[in-house]
């Protein structure tokens, strides 16, 4: 590929990025504005969007600490850091352990539980919201965080697919070596298993840390005192306070999104790597 071809690709790829990074552009653009900068003033007309509307003059810095004095902001990151770190770990360790059985054990009807697992993925979480939640409720988890970290530790079909297609693919050889120095299942799976998947793994604790990080419902439905809020459950109360604030509503919004932003950017080698190699086994 020569170089003029090379750059008309990444030419096409950031008019195509336009559209996405857009939205962001202008949430970005409003956190570093005036009130008077976003509303229209009284008896003229709403300014026209354009390259010069989105660059802030001046820009408000202030909107910023502003933003994060209007909210318990740290409380709400606080309690969405530890809710993301036991999720990974119980989510990664739990879908490890059931894509091994299913990749590397022998046992009767294998196939049959593998695809039944699989066909859950396919139930909308709507259809079990309601019994899901009335037995969370019925143990007494309502108001804890039990019911948004307790399931993780029992695998998720996603997780469990992709690792199950990387543990196929692994070699056998070094397993059999272990297993003749009188190895049992389970020292493979901790000692020669996990240090070979650290790209699938890391794969489903990125994917899992974006889920628990962006969730919404799952704080709305099981949550009901303030100091355990989570950031994205603390930004719609924000909201439905103090809707006319859009620049301190930006400015959180910022806040919360650049986390996941540079998590993409210094997981991405490791990201791709563990999607490219999850592939079915030849």
């Amino acid at each position: 590929m020569t170089k003029v071809q090379r750059l008309l690709i990444y030419l096409v790829l950031v008019v195509l990025s336009i559209p996405a990074l857009l939205p962001l552009t202008w949430m970005v653009s409003t956190s570093l504005k005036s009130d008077k900068q976003v509303f229209a003033t009284e008896g003229k007309a709403a300014p026209t969007v354009s390259i010069k509307s989105l660059v802030p003059s001046p820009v408000q810095w202030k909107n910023y600490p502003s933003a994060m004095r209007t909210v318990p902001f740290q409380t709400y990151l606080r309690n969405t850091v530890l809710l993301c770190l036991i999720t990974v770990f119980g989510v990664v360790l739990s879908s490890a352990i059931v894509a091994y059985g299913f990749a590397r054990c022998q046992f009767v009807g294998k196939s049959i539980f593998f695809v039944a697992m699989i066909s859950t993925m396919a139930v909308p979480p709507q259809v079990t919201m309601v019994p899901i939640f009335a037995l969370f409720k019925a143990l007494g988890w309502y108001g804890t965080y039990l019911p948004l970290t307790v399931p993780s530790f029992f695998g998720a079909p996603f997780y469990i697919f992709l690792l199950t297609q990387f543990f196929r693919k692994l070699p056998d050889d070094m397993s059999e070596a272990a297993r003749l120095d009188g190895s049992n299942e389970w020292g493979i799976f901790t000692k020669v298993i996990l240090p070979l998947s650290r790209p699938a793994l890391a794969t489903c604790a990125i994917f899992q840390f974006m889920g628990t990080w962006n969730d919404f419902l799952g704080p709305l439905l099981y949550l009901n005192n303030p100091s355990s809020y989570t950031v994205a459950y603390g930004l719609q109360q924000f909201l439905s306070k103090n809707g006319g604030q859009w620049t301190l509503l930006m400015a959180g919004a910022t806040v919360f999104t650049l986390p996941m932003i540079v998590l993409f950017f210094f997981a991405q080698k490791t990201f791709i790597q563990g999607i490219a190699t999850t592939g079915a086994k030849s």
